[in-house]
């Protein structure tokens, strides 16, 4: 069935959305982009994506096309007219149409795009219960990962090694150390301590971490915020991933070596409870 999608303010059937082919976005990956969980037909996190959102827009030096209470208007109408009880807004921001040159055009007009993805369940996804594989990889994307920008090719390569490898997803790692997953934040657990790389340019600035981090010091469980290496990552007692798109989701193997007895760990299990019962609570 056809979805009811966003297009530089108009709602249309997803056959007839499109962009220009001299894009920004489509020519030189001059965009960025979020993605807003839905449960019971409710936003997860809202105002930390928008938030996010004019960061990165405001790192390109690119004009923003929508105030945030416009937005969430959008973000409401495309979750009723679609009916998604559970699953994704995608949102897309570029800097717009403009003749093919590297400098940025004079005044753009940024072009703004949304849609939705049902996922029925998100909040029950059986791999909770099992526990991902992950496999390591070498970091080879640019040096900015804290813009949100539609840049994923490496991401994407990084997948696939993964699933050729037999893992679900893969860590990428620069000098020994773990700077984050494909799409998600990475920590390990040792000692009941739960270790997670420090904010900076090398990582992006989950909104899914931030509040994670939050309810585990909330819960009085100890957080450090630091580099941790791929040798500290498969000694540890547990490990875990964050994303808008996962939540937490435990990680029980890393390049084949188990964590733990092989199975999610307690620290990760609590987390996920906490943080979908309490996301659920200030949903919108």
């Amino acid at each position: 069935m056809s979805r009811t999608v966003y297009v530089n303010g108009e709602y249309l059937p997803e056959e007839q959305a499109t962009v220009s082919i001299f894009d920004r976005g489509f020519l030189f990956a001059d965009g960025v982009y979020e993605v807003t969980s839905v449960i019971g037909g409710k936003l997860l996190d809202f105002d930390g994506h928008a938030a996010r959102l004019e960061r990165s827009l405001n790192e390109l030096e690119m004009p923003n096309p929508i105030s945030r209470d416009d937005l969430l208007a959008v973000h409401r109408e495309l979750v009723s007219a679609n009916g998604i009880e559970d699953g994704l807004v995608y949102l897309q921001i570029t800097r717009g149409a403009a003749d093919r040159d590297f400098a940025y055009p004079e005044d753009p007009t940024p072009t703004i795009v949304l849609f939705t993805q049902a996922k029925p369940g998100l909040a029950d996804n059986p791999k909770a219960q099992t526990g991902m594989k992950v496999i390591s990889i070498e970091d080879q994307r640019w040096g900015r990962r804290d813009i949100k920008t539609v840049q994923l090719l490496y991401p994407s390569m990084g997948k696939m090694m993964a699933k050729a490898a037999g893992a679900d997803d893969a860590w990428m790692t620069e000098e020994g150390h773990v700077t984050e997953g494909t799409s998600n934040n990475a920590y390990i657990v040792k000692d009941g301590t739960i270790i997670t790389r420090h904010l900076g340019t090398e990582i992006l600035h989950g909104i899914t971490r931030a509040a994670v981090l939050r309810f585990a010091k909330e819960a009085q469980m100890k957080v450090e915020e630091r580099a941790f290496t791929l040798d500290e990552a498969k000694e540890a007692d547990e490990a875990f991933i964050t994303s808008a798109s996962t939540f937490v989701m435990p990680v029980v193997e890393i390049d084949g070596t188990a964590l733990g007895d092989g199975t999610p760990g307690p620290v990760a299990r609590r987390l996920r409870e906490i943080y979908l019962d309490e996301s659920r609570k200030t949903a919108v």
